[in-house]
Formats: structure tokens, C-alpha cells, sequence
């Protein structure tokens, strides 16, 4: 009773955003990998990979490939305090609920509860830090506070008492950071995958009584190891608990790639059109002496030159080139085949950034200016300040559900697609979540009620 309607309409959608950029996710290369590489383990209690009906793996492991999955093409949701809240908790509760007895019912309601325990704890941590409010510059949030609110999902989800809690948060703390030096690479997705697979199994041992630092949230050696202006603030109390979520919505992408360059595609699909009207409706390319990029100073999404589909997401070059080239972004911006096309190169090498003082490095208060210089001298501009699909200007529901339709639908039969969406919308009514992940692994609704049929059949269990 303590979720209130905001929340839960909030979080239903990131719940459907993500499950549907991890079901396009199985197809990526990096997920494939991570896969295989998961097939060594084996063991009784199991739990759905998204997208195979007849491939599982124990929860841990499921979580970790689901997780990278979701982050797999950077199409999953962003918030402020910057990190990707939902990719690190929703695989880890999802397995996790698989793996309880079937005596025990997990309701939508207690994945709904458990999901948002997560994402709260990695807003309260993000906020005890000005540093946090940034871009970040040294490590990949995620890895640090997507590991703390898997581990506070799974804790929730598994109704630890009070000591165990705080122990699960100090053995996940033992899991958490990694550096951003890896962003643009392949190994980028495993840091969500891990995010979720660590906060579960850091669960998982508090479960079975192995003890941790009780201080690690308020120690400059816990926590703010990982922050220079670490601050812990006591949380408000429960009778009026107000939830972050409620005051703070997440941004949920358009096309997958990095949240900073979303200004940079509209911003210069604005200046696309603008240059069409002016020019016969054709791109006039052979007349483009230069472009200038006005964003903030974001060093790892400054590339000059991508050669892979991930240095591709992480350019602010590419996707301004991209956008002014193609008129939109999508899936298939970020094909080998778009990435090296030859037209793109070339206005690449054309292009320059500029860092205005006033431009700071905040998904909250970033802008983007686009200006393309055409050889008589003319200059066409525009700017961006708050995208399509930004908090300030969310995605419509139907928006949303076309997203989630197009990712699904590479994976999965219709069929389930459509159950996924049901199911989200009604979850807070759900008695059984294992619905969702029947239709995660792509089975249809003829399989789900021949289990509901078995497990009715199923007098005891142990």
C-alpha cells in the first residue's frame, strides 16, 4: 500500500520498455557470446533466457545473460542521477521469482513492490552525491548502484529480515564498480549483466547467513569509495514514504544508443529538414563545408571516427552525421553496413565539437546545437533541448508499445508478444507471475494453461 499509482504506472512502463529491448537484445552478438559461455553450468532449479523456449539456466546465470541482453545495443532506460535502472533488478527479480517453490506463488504485485525496492535504493544512493548528477567519468553507475538495487530487490523478494538486508547490501557492495573505460566495447553489456546476476547472489548468501560490514552505506569506505562528496542522508519514514520514481521519471529511447546523443539526432533531423525545403527536397551533401556540434563535454561519446556498431552508439559525430544523413535513427543506424557507409564518412570528417561553458554534462539540463555551414556561406541551425522520450517529454503509450512491439517481434510469436503486454499492464492484479515468464520464452498461452493444469494437479512439493 505504500506504492502509489504514479509509481506503479511509471514503473509498468519501464517494466514493458525493458523487457522488450532485452528480447531484441538476444540477437546481438555480445548475448550470444555470454550465452554459450553459460551453457557450462547446469542444475536443478532453472529460469527462463528470454526468447528460447527451450533453453534455461540456473537464476543466477539467467539473470546475468537476460541482463546483458537488455544492455546489450544501449537501447534500455536512463535516469537522473544518471545510471540504467531497470536492466540491473528487472532480470534478477524475474529469475529469482522462477526459482520459488511452486507452493510459493510470486504475484505481479510482489515483482511490482520488489522492482521498485530496487530502483529506489539506487536513486537514494545516486542522491547522496553531487558528483552522481553528472555524466559519469570514472566508473559505469550501474555496476555500482544497479548492483546495490538488485541485491535490494532480491532481498525484498525473498522477504529477508531486517539483519539480512543489510548484510545482502554489504556483500553486493563487494561486487560493485567497474571502470568506464569500457564503454563502446562489448564487454559494456556484462556490467548490467553482472549488476543483476552480483545483487541475486549477494541476496542469495545473505540468505544463508554470511555476514557483512552493517555500516557499508554510511562508511567512506563503503559506498564512498566510489564517490568523492559521498553523503548519507536517513531515509524518510514509511507512513508518508515519498518514492523517487514519483518525482523523478526515467527517459526511455527512441533508438539504441547512448541517452546524450538523443539531443544530437533531433537537433540535426531538424537541420536535415531545414536544408531539404531549401534545396529542392534533396540533401544537398556536395555542399556541406562544415558541421559543428554544441554539447557538453562527455569524453566517451566523443568519436571521431566509430569502426563497430558500439563506438557507433557512443559518438555524438556519428549519430549528428547519421540523423542529417538519414533524416531518423533507428535499429539499423547502427548496422556494419550504415556504420562504414561511405556518404557518412565522409561528412564525418567535416564535422567538429564545441563545448559551450553553459552546457553541462547533465541528462537534466544538456542542449544540443547543430550547425551545418554550406560552402556560399550560409549556416542552418537548430537546437535541442529536451528530445522525444526525455522525462520532460515522455513517450506516448501508444509510442511505447510500437517500440516494444517491433523489439519483441523479432524474437518472439505474436502471440506472446501480446501476452507480455497484457500481463505488464495488469501486473499489480497477477497471481502468478510465472505467466510473464512463460511468455518471455516465447511459449504460447496453450503452454501456459497446460502448466496451470499440472501445477493444480501438484499436491505437495520437496
Amino acid at each position: 500500500n505504500h506504492l502509489t499509482d504514479q509509481v506503479i504506472q511509471r514503473s509498468k512502463r519501464m517494466i514493458l520498455d525493458t523487457l522488450g529491448v532485452g528480447l531484441l537484445g538476444t540477437s546481438t552478438e555480445v548475448c550470444h557470446k555470454v550465452t554459450q559461455y553459460s551453457k557450462i553450468y547446469s542444475s536443478d532449479i532453472s529460469s527462463t533466457i528470454w526468447g528460447h523456449p527451450n533453453f534455461r539456466l540456473p537464476p543466477l546465470y539467467a539473470a546475468f545473460v537476460n541482463g546483458v541482453a537488455v544492455h546489450s545495443m544501449d537501447f534500455d532506460d536512463t535516469w537522473h542521477p544518471a545510471t540504467h535502472p531497470s536492466g540491473a533488478v528487472l532480470p534478477a527479480v524475474i529469475a529469482l521469482s522462477e526459482a520459488s517453490p511452486q507452493k510459493k506463488k510470486i504475484s505481479g504485485l510482489d515483482l511490482l513492490l520488489a522492482f521498485n525496492v530496487g530502483i529506489e535504493v539506487q536513486g537514494r544512493l545516486l542522491r547522496f552525491s553531487s558528483e552522481a548528477r553528472n555524466i559519469p567519468k570514472r566508473f559505469h553507475p550501474p555496476t555500482v548502484v544497479g548492483t546495490m538495487g538488485s541485491a535490494a530487490a532480491c532481498a525484498k523478494l525473498l522477504a529477508l529480515d531486517r539483519l539480512k538486508c543489510k548484510n545482502t547490501l554489504a556483500i553486493a557492495a563487494s561486487y560493485a564498480g567497474a571502470p568506464l573505460a569500457n564503454a563502446a566495447t562489448q564487454t559494456k553489456p556484462l556490467h548490467v549483466g553482472n549488476a543483476a546476476k552480483h545483487g541475486l547472489e549477494a541476496a542469495c548468501l545473505a540468505s544463508q547467513g554470511l555476514q557483512g560490514n552493517k555500516q557499508i552505506l554510511d562508511m567512506e569506505s563503503g559506498i564512498g569509495a566510489f564517490y568523492t562528496d559521498y553523503n548519507p542522508q536517513s531515509l524518510p519514514t514509511l507512513q508518508s514514504y515519498p518514492w523517487l520514481l514519483d518525482q523523478q521519471d526515467v527517459a526511455i529511447k527512441r533508438f539504441p544508443a547512448h541517452l546524450g546523443t538523443h539531443w544530437v539526432a533531433d537537433a540535426a533531423s531538424s537541420v536535415r529538414r531545414k536544408l531539404v525545403e531549401s534545396s529542392d527536397n534533396l540533401l544537398p551533401l556536395d555542399k556541406i563545408e562544415k558541421i559543428i556540434l554544441k554539447v557538453p563535454e562527455v569524453k566517451y561519446v566523443n568519436r571521431p571516427s566509430p569502426t563497430s556498431e558500439h563506438e557507433a552508439r557512443h559518438s555524438f559525430q556519428f549519430v549528428a552525421c547519421s540523423a542529417l544523413l538519414n533524416g531518423s535513427m533507428s535499429v539499423q543506424s547502427f548496422t556494419s553496413e550504415n556504420v562504414h557507409q561511405p556518404a557518412l564518412r565522409e561528412l564525418l570528417c567535416k564535422t567538429q565539437l564545441e563545448h559551450p561553458p553553459d552546457n553541462t554534462p547533465s541528462f537534466d539540463s544538456l542542449y544540443c546545437e547543430v550547425s551545418v555551414t554550406l560552402q556560399d556561406g550560409n549556416t542552418i541551425s537548430d537546437r535541442c533541448d529536451t528530445f522525444y522520450g526525455h522525462w520532460r517529454k515522455p513517450l506516448k503509450k501508444e509510442d511505447l508499445e510500437k517500440k516494444f512491439q517491433s523489439n519483441a517481434s523479432s524474437v518472439l510469436p505474436a502471440e506472446a508478444t501480446e501476452g507480455i503486454i497484457e500481463t505488464v499492464y495488469n501486473l499489480e492484479n497477477v497471481e502468478d507471475c510465472s505467466a510473464l515468464s512463460t511468455f518471455l520464452s516465447g511459449r504460447s498461452a496453450r503452454a501456459l494453461s497446460e502448466k496451470r493444469h499440472a501445477q493444480s494437479n501438484i499436491v505437495g512439493f520437496g
